[in-house]
């Protein structure tokens, strides 16, 4: 299992955030050949340019997500981390957030699969959704309804899949000390689950990172579904 990615193309799109660099890393120390996407944070993208490939692109736009894949020829997974918090009022945020967090990352993932069957290999393709996608929290309608069509979307294509050997999963984080819920974390707002000992503690970026590897693996027999990395949150 260590060396199996060896050599293999996975493009992360996304990939310089706190969740998506601790999985740029693990890969890279498997000698995979890797492919790094960014919309906004360019400096944090180019910190792992000695590690990976690094691109500018917007996947609400079909010619980025054209120009990402068109630059990773070969390829044999896709990992999309991509998305925005969508905070305020839901009549506000709700229609980016459809369009960051569900649209972009769904059709770079059908665009994906296409590539990879018309290539003949197998493949593997992890979205990256939410807690809130598969539990009610209030106050996350724009961010979980758009979290949770991406969740469906993925398991419709893993089953358009099923034929190719292209498996198509999702990772849903709970919260983490990285990413968009670590400011959260910061003002306390998930305090009273550590007191309550719903969860042991908090997750951090390498929970997601071997979970993400986990389905990545070759010889994975998983597909279709989406795991909770959440310490137990959502029960």
């Amino acid at each position: 299992m260590p060396a199996s990615l060896k050599g293999r193309r996975v493009v992360l799109a996304g990939g310089a955030g706190g969740l998506g660099s601790a999985t740029t890393q693990l890969l890279a120390a498997e000698g995979a050949a890797l492919t790094v996407s960014f919309a906004h944070h360019e400096e944090r993208a180019r910190a792992l340019s000695d590690i990976a490939v690094i691109q500018h692109a917007d996947l609400t736009l079909a010619d980025h997500r054209r120009v990402l894949l068109d630059q990773s020829p070969g390829l044999y997974g896709l990992v999309a981390f991509s998305g925005i918090p969508a905070r305020g009022a839901v009549e506000e945020t709700i229609e980016e957030s459809f369009r960051v967090n569900a649209m972009g990352p769904l059709l770079l993932a059908r665009e994906a699969a296409a590539r990879m069957q018309s290539g003949g290999a197998a493949g593997a393709i992890v979205l990256i959704a939410t807690m809130q996608a598969v539990a009610l929290f209030p106050n996350s309608t724009a961010y979980a309804a758009a979290k949770a069509a991406l969740a469906h979307g993925a398991r419709i294509l893993a089953k358009e899949m099923r034929g190719a050997n292209i498996r198509v999963n999702v990772v849903a984080p709970g919260v983490m000390q990285a990413g968009m819920a670590a400011a959260s974390i910061a003002s306390g707002k998930y305090n009273r689950y550590l007191e309550e000992a719903a969860i042991p503690r908090f997750g951090e970026a390498g929970d997601i990172a071997r979970a993400v590897r986990f389905l990545l693996e070759p010889d994975n027999y998983v597909t279709g579904q989406v795991l909770s990395v959440d310490g137990g949150i959502t029960l």
